[in-house]
Formats: C-alpha cells, structure tokens, sequence
C-alpha cells in the first residue's frame, strides 16, 4: 500500500478464547488476511475489557480470564478493507461468536518495510 490520505481502519473485538475448530479465530482472522492481500495485521492483546452481555475479562490474580479481550487492526483501502469485513462476518458466523466490527478513516503516512 501507498502512501494514502483515505485509507480506513478495520478494527475487530472479539475473545481469546474464540475458535474455528482448534485455531483461535485471530490466528485465523490475521492468515486470512494476509491471504487476501491487505497491507497488515496486528493483534493486540487487552487486560481488560467486556463486551454485550456486560461479563468483565480481567488479567487480575484473583480472576485470571481465559478470556481476554483482543483486537486485530487492519488498515488498507476501503475497497479491500469492505471486502474482507465480509469475509470477517462469514467467520463470526461460522464460529458463533461475538465481537464487534468498526471502520474509520485512517491517513497513511508512511508504509514501507525495514531493512532486511
């Protein structure tokens, strides 16, 4: 991806502990991305957080979760970025999962790789 003053964020919540079959979903989410060609992916990993049915994941002693929240941002451009949430809901779909899907524009200053 190019520099891009109209770029968009894709941001997906969802569990640690949600699955396709033995793959945690956003392992699954990020391969399926690079396979469709986005820019990138990353997952990061919240201590805290609760989602619909207001239960609160925590990474405190007291009640360490095997839930905690993660979010995978993808930036691209909206083209691709509206087809691969698609793509993203079909997997919501498959794994019965909750989470939540959110797009804002995003400016891209500067995309270009380390040297190697």
């Amino acid at each position: 991806m190019e520099n891009n003053p109209d770029a968009k964020l894709l941001r997906i919540f969802i569990g640690e502990s949600d699955k396709l079959g033995q793959q945690p979903l956003y392992e699954t989410i990020v391969f399926e991305a690079k396979k469709q060609g986005l820019s990138g992916a990353t997952v990061t990993r919240g201590i805290m957080g609760f989602g619909p049915n207001s239960k609160v994941h925590s990474t405190k002693l007291f009640e360490i979760s095997s839930d905690l929240p993660l979010v995978i941002e993808i930036v691209d451009t909206e083209e691709k970025i509206r087809a691969f949430t698609l793509i993203v809901e079909q997997l919501f779909e498959q794994t019965k999962s909750g989470g939540l899907i959110t797009l804002e524009k995003a400016e891209v200053i500067r995309y270009k790789s380390g040297k190697q």
